[in-house]
């Protein structure tokens, strides 16, 4: 099977370390005891979880579910802090899934089990390309032969610099981009129509099976 490091790039095609792409590839602030059991709701920064990565997007549950850091705290991390066009990656555990900061979670900080991807001012029209080229199968692959047979899989960030990314024209990476978070976004809201269906029909067969509501025939 050709790996992602034999593809030969097509003409106009360029192949380049991660590293050499990002402008900083960081991982997340340690936890602190005190932080622990503090919830958005309680107020203070958020904090997005490997757990909220999915499709490609940062999916969070209420507020109350949500963990935060005090806001005294998070001012001392302001570099930790997330920015639209970010790209988030999990590192340990479930190494590989990623996610698309969209300007929903700007501001927010992440769990130190994810690594964040920021490309330079000049190139953030790409993010949404490399996000995508990070969960497509070739990119998966190099990451998962990586981490097999560790009983914690990890992936070091020095690891995930070498990853080759392959580059078409800029031009065509943002229309590639484009095209897939555009299905990314439309998969998002048939899952969360999914999953408020599933909270409705839940909240309806209690109000049936305990005489609340009658089933008209």
């Amino acid at each position: 099977m050709t790996t992602i490091d034999e593809l030969v790039p097509r003409s106009g095609w360029s192949q380049r370390p991660l590293r050499e792409l990002c402008a900083s590839i960081q991982a997340g602030p340690g936890q602190r005891a005190e932080d622990r059991g503090r919830t958005q709701g309680d107020g203070g920064t958020p904090v997005v979880r490997p757990r909220d990565l999915r499709g490609q997007r940062i999916v969070t549950e209420e507020a109350a579910a949500v963990p935060a850091i005090p806001w005294e705290r998070a001012r001392a991390l302001t570099k930790y802090q997330l920015a639209e066009g970010d790209i988030l990656l999990t590192r340990t555990g479930t190494v590989g899934r990623c996610a698309l900061v969209t300007g929903q979670h700007a501001g927010w900080l992440f769990h130190p089990n994810l690594v964040r991807l920021r490309l330079p001012e000049a190139r953030r029209g790409s993010a949404a390309y490399l996000a995508a080229y990070l969960s497509a199968t070739a990119a998966q692959e190099w990451i998962r032969t990586r981490t097999a047979g560790a009983v914690i899989p990890s992936l070091s960030i020095r690891t995930l610099g070498e990853l080759p990314v392959l580059l078409p024209p800029v031009a065509e990476q943002e229309e590639i981009g484009a095209t897939l978070a555009a299905l990314d976004a439309k998969t998002q809201v048939h899952t969360e129509i999914a999953r408020a269906t599933h909270a409705y029909r839940s909240a309806l067969a209690d109000a049936l099976m305990n005489g609340t509501l009658t089933a008209e025939p």
